[in-house]
C-alpha cells in the first residue's frame, strides 16, 4: 500500500508538471530578436547580429530580425553585408527601418544615384527623418544636383531645427555656387546652434570676406583659431582678411573646400533623433566624410504568447487522472 501511494504521488507531480508547462515562456523569434535589439541599444553589434540570426532559423521569414540586422552590420561598417540583407527583409516586407538601412548603406558605398531612389522610397513610407534628408541632400550635391541637395537640407533643417549640420550642408553648397550672402544666413543659424566650431566660423569668415566685410570676417577667423590653434587654413584667411581690408580687393576668394560628403559637426542639444555624431575639427582644404547614424523605426512586433509543447487533449486527459487519483486517495 505504501509503495502505491508513493506511485500516485509521483504521477500527480508528472501531471502537474504537463499542466503547467504552458506558463513557462518559451524562446521563439521574439525573444531573440528583442535580446538583438538590446544588445544594439548598448552597441553589442556582434552579439546583436547572432541574436538576430537565431530568430531568422526560427521563421525565415521574420522580417524585423531581417532589418535589425541591417542595421547592426550598418552600424558595424559592413555596408556590403548590409545592403544584402535590407534586400532580404524588403522581399518579405516593406518596412521603414530596412528601407532606411538599404539607402544608408548604398549612401557609404558612395552609389549616389541608387542612394537618391532608396531615400525617396523611403519617404514614401516614413517621411519625418532629418537625417535621411540630410544623407540624401549630400548625394545629390556629389550628383552635381546643387538645386536639389538645398531642398533636403531645408527638409532636414525643418524637422530637427538643433541640428548643425543641414544649416552647415547648405551654407557649404550656396559659398560654393557663388551665394555669399545666403551662405552666410546659413552659417549665422550654426552659430547660433553652437559657437564652438572652428569650421563654421571659418566658413562664415569666407562668406563675409566674398561680401566684403572684411572687418567681421577677420572677428570670424580669430574665433576659429581660438578654438582651434592649430587651424591653418583660418590662420592664411586672417592675412588674406586683412591684407584686403588694408588694400583693396584683388578678385573674389573662393573656398577651397569640395568636400565628397560633410564634415562631421559636435553633438547637439536637444537631439530628437537616433544620431551619434563624432566631434571633429576640419580644414576647409580637406576632403571630409559625414558620420551620420540611421534612424532606428519602430517595428510592431506580435505580443509574446507561451505555448504548451503537448496538445490540448493531453492536457485534458491529464486533468481527469489527477481527479482519480485524488478521489481514489480521500476513499482509502
Amino acid at each position: 500500500m505504501d509503495k502505491w501511494i508513493v506511485v500516485k504521488f509521483l504521477l500527480i507531480i508528472g501531471f502537474t508538471i504537463i499542466l503547467i508547462a504552458p506558463l513557462v515562456k518559451a524562446d521563439d523569434e521574439n525573444d531573440w530578436y528583442m535580446r538583438g535589439e538590446n544588445a544594439v541599444k548598448i552597441g553589442q553589434y556582434s552579439d546583436a547580429i547572432s541574436y538576430y540570426n537565431i530568430a531568422i532559423s526560427i521563421n525565415p521569414q521574420f522580417e524585423p530580425a531581417f532589418s535589425g540586422k541591417a542595421y547592426a552590420l550598418n552600424q558595424m561598417g559592413n555596408f556590403s553585408g548590409a545592403l544584402n540583407v535590407s534586400e532580404l527583409a524588403l522581399a518579405i516586407k516593406q518596412d521603414g527601418r530596412a528601407l532606411n538601412a538599404k539607402a544608408f548603406a548604398l549612401f557609404n558605398l558612395q552609389r549616389y544615384n541608387e542612394t537618391v531612389t532608396a531615400y525617396n522610397e523611403l519617404f514614401t513610407v516614413q517621411s519625418n527623418l532629418p537625417d535621411a534628408y540630410c544623407n540624401q541632400g549630400i548625394a545629390y550635391e556629389n550628383l552635381n544636383k546643387t538645386d536639389q541637395a538645398i531642398v533636403d537640407f531645408d527638409k532636414c533643417g525643418q524637422l530637427d531645427p538643433f541640428n548643425l549640420i543641414p544649416w552647415y550642408e547648405k551654407g557649404r553648397v550656396l559659398l560654393e555656387i557663388g551665394k555669399p550672402q545666403e551662405a552666410l544666413d546659413a552659417f549665422n543659424r550654426c552659430t547660433q546652434i553652437t559657437i564652438k566650431n572652428a569650421t563654421v566660423w571659418n566658413y562664415k569668415g569666407e562668406a563675409l570676406l566674398q561680401l566684403g566685410q572684411y572687418q567681421d570676417a577677420l572677428d570670424c577667423f580669430k574665433t576659429a583659431t581660438s578654438l582651434d590653434p592649430n587651424y591653418t587654413d583660418a590662420k592664411k584667411n586672417i592675412d588674406l582678411a586683412i591684407n584686403h581690408g588694408q588694400v583693396y580687393l584683388i578678385g573674389t576668394p573662393t573656398p577651397t573646400l569640395r568636400p565628397v560628403s560633410a564634415i562631421t559637426p559636435p553633438t547637439l542639444v536637444p537631439v530628437t533623433t537616433e544620431t551619434t555624431i563624432t566631434i571633429t575639427t576640419i580644414q576647409p582644404a580637406q576632403t571630409t566624410e559625414i558620420v551620420t547614424i540611421p534612424i532606428q523605426t519602430e517595428t510592431s512586433i506580435p505580443i509574446k504568447t507561451t505555448y504548451s509543447p503537448l496538445p490540448a487533449w493531453i492536457t485534458i486527459v491529464c486533468l481527469f487522472c489527477v481527479a482519480f487519483i485524488v478521489l481514489r486517495m480521500r476513499r482509502q
